[in-house]
């Protein structure tokens, strides 16, 4: 063996990491099962009504407004700019309320209120695109297990797709537990999770797959450690930049956007730490080896090579 390779033992912290990460788990499973998503107005239905009024007005203001016409219900948020107001109602609403609320704040508003769009989301609508958005995320870790299998190995397809799972739940666990909305933008971006964490277990199973063929005289244990250490600076800089951005959508991004920024927030955060941990330390848990890596010949491979 030449020069001894330096590197970070990451692979002595993986009991922590795992006990950490199951405690997580299951802490997010049991959130998720007794209270809950706190699901937008795209799943559970209702009427979105966007307006636009002549001058800024206070958000408290059209708040109250609504209030005093017996809309205690609704959410109202800005959207865009200061003159431009959305307003949720929640589902059990007739489809004609976005005509009796517009009617409310031109009533009630020294300036003019132009409506700019209705929405109406039935709550049978809703229940489909949530039974829909949990099948999307279903087939998406089904593709990623064939797609890291033939690209890789069966214990790398293991590795990749349960560390996926690991971070959908968690992500899911902390919205449950802060109650922040959770509609299609969310949805997408814990869809965009996947993506993400996806890209970086890929990495670091490619450096392991090539630092198994190619080194020798380390221990697997070893091999991953030097694998991950190689890959730190990659995963570093990407997901810091990454989690940068995230960071600035999620503070002046605007409502719009702020849920499916935090979704990234959280998920490109335990994205990085499962694609370190999680991927690694399972790969080390199922013994991979050089052996693994091996294509087994074909009965009767030299007889075809014959001319």
């Amino acid at each position: 063996m030449s020069e001894e390779k330096k590197f970070i033992r990451f692979m002595s912290a993986r009991k922590v990491a795992a006990a950490f990460s199951l405690a997580a788990v299951l802490a997010s499973i049991l959130l998720i099962a007794v209270k809950g998503l706190n699901f937008g107005l795209d799943f559970t239905g209702g009427t979105l009504i966007e307006v636009i009024y002549e001058e800024s007005v206070p958000l408290q203001e059209v708040r109250n407004t609504l209030e005093t016409n017996g809309f205690e219900s609704a959410i109202v948020v800005n959207f865009g700019s200061d003159t431009d107001v959305l307003v949720r109602l929640p589902q059990g609403l007739s489809p004609t309320l976005g005509e009796q609320v517009l009617s409310a704040l031109r009533a009630d508003s020294p300036y003019d209120v132009e409506l700019r769009r209705i929405e109406f989301v039935g709550p049978q609508v809703g229940e489909e695109l949530r039974e829909q958005g949990g099948l999307a995320v279903l087939l998406a870790l089904i593709v990623v297990l064939i797609y890291v299998a033939m690209r890789f190995q069966m214990k790398f397809a293991f590795g990749a797709v349960l560390a996926l799972a690991h971070d959908v739940v968690i992500t899911l666990g902390v919205f449950s537990l802060v109650g922040w909305d959770f509609d299609l933008t969310v949805l997408a971006a814990v869809l965009a999770v996947i993506g993400y964490s996806l890209n970086d277990s890929i990495v670091v199973a490619d450096r392991i797959r090539e630092n198994l063929r190619g080194m020798r005289g380390y221990s697997p244990v070893d091999i991953v450690n030097i694998s991950l250490t190689d890959t730190l600076g990659r995963t570093l800089v990407t997901s810091g930049t990454t989690l940068m951005v995230l960071v600035a959508l999620a503070l002046v991004g605007g409502e719009m956007i702020h849920s499916f920024a935090l979704a990234l927030l959280v998920g490109v955060g335990v994205g990085t730490y499962s694609s370190v941990f999680i991927v690694a330390s399972l790969l080390v848990a199922m013994k991979i080896s050089p052996e693994d890596l091996i294509v087994p010949e074909k009965e009767g491979a030299e007889l075809d090579e014959l001319p």
